[in-house]
């Protein structure tokens, strides 16, 4: 019986051995890129990952996501509008998914009633950083192909990107 408990310790010990010893996974580098960026925009976005969601906050403590999209600029200096709305209506092209750049503006329509409702930062991989006021209830990455595939709207390039 002992014989029994030692041989299937050892095997468990020298299974976790080996294991031990494959190795991390590899990391590619496009996932790399969206954990490590030097973008300024996004360094200052990721202060905040998990900050509570509250309609109508600015920050720094709690945001609502119009107010996360310009509370981050403006800690950077760049001056943008206050609401989603606004956000989606400032200078310059509206740029499909596939035109998005780290650090660009990014709308949604998460209502469809047919009118941008909801703002955020655009990661990288197609993932952006929001305060969402749905499941996570705060400053959270989402995938743009997931449930907010078919309410992507268009984004914006501000022109100070880092």
């Amino acid at each position: 019986m002992h014989k029994v408990i030692l041989d299937g310790l050892f095997f468990l010990f020298t299974t976790c051995i080996f294991i031990g010893c494959m190795g991390k996974p590899n990391v590619s580098i496009e996932n790399m890129t969206l954990l490590e960026s030097n973008n300024s925009i996004i360094q200052e976005a990721k202060k905040y990952l998990g900050k509570p969601y509250q309609d109508g906050a600015i920050g720094p403590d709690s945001f609502d996501c119009s107010g996360f999209v310009y509370g981050v600029h403006k800690n950077l200096g760049i001056s943008i509008p206050r609401t989603s709305l606004d956000q989606s209506n400032i200078t310059g092209q509206k740029l499909t998914k596939e035109a998005l750049k780290v650090g660009d503006l990014v709308f949604f329509d998460t209502s469809l009633k047919g009118h941008v409702n909801h703002s955020g930062i655009y990661l990288g991989n197609d993932k952006f950083i929001h305060a969402s006021s749905g499941k996570a209830y705060s400053v959270t990455i989402s995938d743009m192909n997931g449930w907010y595939k078919d309410k992507f709207r268009w984004g914006k390039h501000i022109n100070e990107n880092k």
